[in-house]
């Protein structure tokens, strides 16, 4: 057995790990660097990333124009602060974030973590109501299946019963979950459940096309449009969390751009800096804007996190969005998409295997109930794969430059990983 690092051992007893209990938890993996599309352990093991270190490492790791892009920039400025100074990464980014995205999505708000951009866009809902002399509009409508963070406020809006967040039942305001209209019936519910929320609910937040954390759970383009429909109709706001969907993961760069509809507000996170820095942002439409635009102090949207716009991410995100400028990633997707589905079919005959579906770069196992998580990393592992599965699925959401050995490898560490024949 190899010797663990001392940093590992030394810190083993100090450093609280995530989604795991800590008494009964094996210990990491020690990462000592990365490159392309591999891990490399301590051990002297090389792991193909099968989920791009939770769907963040678009374009592998250590690619050298965002690590160029991240060293000029360090060079010259690490980090200032964004209340009352302005610096080029960020005001460059916010354009052509503000060019890229459909419709008027124009009005571009930096944070640090995914979460907190949820945060974000829940208290722009909330105040553009309220700086409109509108009381009341106080409930967020979400959806069972559905997964925006574990701060307080996106806990709300998660799935009570499937997500990770039954714990705190009752700490926060209880929110309004409902089923996705997957068809007309259901939009019908939902239409009538929103006349007779009328005047209470804010603003409607999903997911477009995939719910991630909360299993990998598809739907098609069209509830997008169903909610869309719905929204207007009701004179709510439509929010789309494209944290995990965003930026080439669905085979487009948006899933949004595939139901030809845009929200009143997106968020946007994980690819964003090609997995480089955190970064995040809330984009909102000119008209959730204008409800802000006020020579009243009061109505301004008093949100500054510390590190927001930070110079350093912000040239990542330049960089990354360089990299996505020659559209060559959307034959990559194309590419990645029929690998997993012919990889990962022979699944399907496994005996607690409930379905296999692939969209995009996103490939998916699911059982009828939850996997042994750690197991089955430690086998994927042996097999020279890392890929963490989570509750009842096991997943694949490679690097979207992987080549089509290692994509072959990964899909072939899953069949045996999961007993295939």
């Amino acid at each position: 057995m190899e010797k663990e690092p001392d940093w590992l051992v030394e810190g083993a007893a100090h450093v609280w790990r995530p989604y795991l209990q800590m008494k009964t938890a094996k210990p990491p993996l020690p990462v000592v660097r990365t490159d392309g599309v591999r891990l490399y352990l301590a051990e002297g093991r090389a792991l193909i990333d099968g989920i791009a270190s939770w769907w963040t490492a678009a374009h592998g790791y250590n690619h050298p124009h965002i690590r160029k892009a991240v060293e000029t920039q360090l060079s010259l400025m690490p980090h200032v602060m964004f209340g009352g100074l302005a610096h080029e990464p960020a005001y460059r980014l916010a354009a052509r974030l503000a060019k890229l995205l459909p419709g008027d999505l124009n009005h571009v708000f930096f944070a640090e973590s995914g979460s907190v951009s949820v945060e974000i866009a829940m208290k722009m809902a909330l105040q553009f109501w309220i700086n409109r002399g509108m009381a009341g509009r106080t409930k967020f409508l979400a959806f069972r299946g559905g997964y925006h963070g574990d701060t307080l406020a996106t806990m709300t809006i998660c799935d009570p019963e499937e997500g990770m967040h039954s714990l705190f039942a009752g700490v926060m305001p209880a929110q309004v979950i409902a089923d996705l209209p997957l068809d007309e019936a259901a939009e019908a519910a939902l239409d009538q459940l929103l006349a007779e929320r009328k005047g209470e609910i804010a603003a409607i937040i999903t997911e477009p096309l995939v719910q991630g954390a909360g299993g990998m759970i598809f739907h098609e383009p069209e509830v997008l449009r169903r909610l869309r429909r719905l929204a207007d109709k009701h004179d709510i706001l439509l929010i789309f969390d494209e944290i995990f969907t965003g930026f080439g993961r669905t085979g487009s760069m948006f899933a949004m751009d595939q139901a030809g509809v845009e929200p009143d507000i997106v968020t946007l996170s994980k690819a964003l800096t090609g997995g480089t820095l955190p970064l995040s942002a809330a984009i909102a439409s000119t008209r959730v804007f204008d409800a802000f635009w006020s020579d009243d102090p009061g109505a301004a949207l008093m949100h500054g996190p510390t590190y927001m716009a930070n110079p350093l991410a912000c040239a990542a995100a330049n960089a990354s969005l360089d990299l996505f400028e020659d559209g060559l990633w959307r034959g990559r997707v194309q590419a990645i998409e029929t690998a997993l589905r012919d990889g990962l079919e022979p699944c399907r005959d496994l005996p607690d295997v409930t379905d296999v579906r692939v969209l995009g770069a996103i490939g998916v196992v699911e059982f009828a109930k939850a996997v042994d998580t750690g197991g089955l990393c430690a086998r994927f592992a042996e097999l020279g794969c890392w890929i963490r599965p989570m509750g009842r699925v096991v997943y694949l959401t490679p690097p979207l430059v992987i080549d089509e050995g290692d994509l072959s490898r990964l899909t072939a560490a899953v069949r045996q990983g999961l007993g295939v024949n």
